[in-house]
């Protein structure tokens, strides 16, 4: 009879998360993955198909921190301008320290994967989407408090924030001054197109 490997796979997928968030998809060997994640390869393999269907999982755990977070600061916050804004500044200034990478992980996977990898690029694009699907979420209901402009376009200011949030995590590799970017995530609410 075989004998079955237990792990807590939950821990597993946030180490890998982790890992492939730091090195990137390619750059995270299977030797890399099974030292931080303290698996064999075959556990890996028998658990999650294969080092793609792990970094799939990965992925889906990092979209499932981001939709937690804007939900989080959501119950947090009586405004949803507030809100949002918590999110972009979390996003922007609180990964300068507390991430393995200040790059958004879906950005950098869209950066680095071709169409070698399409399922994993198809995914991330689906992860984005439903982050996308919060903000405007977030900006409809601002527009119902009056604190957008109920002519303005949800999904085309959704976009903006995340264009923004992107920009700015590039821009905090060069000046991670947290004041100043603090300032720009404030800049995004206080000019247009808000």
């Amino acid at each position: 009879m075989a004998k079955t490997v237990q792990f807590d796979r939950q821990k597993v997928i946030d180490k890998a998360m982790n890992l492939y968030w730091a090195k990137g998809f390619h750059a995270t060997s299977m030797r890399n993955l099974q030292d931080e994640i303290d698996l064999r390869p075959g556990s890996i393999y028998s658990a999650f198909g294969s080092k793609d269907g792990l970094f799939k999982e990965s992925l889906r755990n990092y979209a499932n921190m981001g939709l937690a977070q804007i939900r989080q600061l959501t119950a947090q916050h009586s405004s949803p301008i507030a809100a949002l804004k918590a999110f972009v500044n979390a996003q922007v200034v609180d990964t300068l320290t507390d991430a393995p990478n200040g790059m958004c992980m879906l950005c950098k996977t869209l950066s680095e994967l071709t169409t070698e990898n399409q399922d994993l690029i198809d995914a991330t694009k689906r992860y984005f989407g439903e982050i996308s699907a919060e903000i405007v979420a977030l900006i409809e209901q601002a527009q119902i408090q009056g604190e957008v402009d109920a002519n303005k376009n949800p999904q085309a200011l959704a976009e903006h924030v995340q264009i923004q949030i992107a920009g700015l995590r590039s821009f905090a590799k060069i000046n991670n001054d947290k004041a100043q970017l603090g300032a720009k995530v404030e800049s995004i609410f206080s000019h247009y197109p808000f």
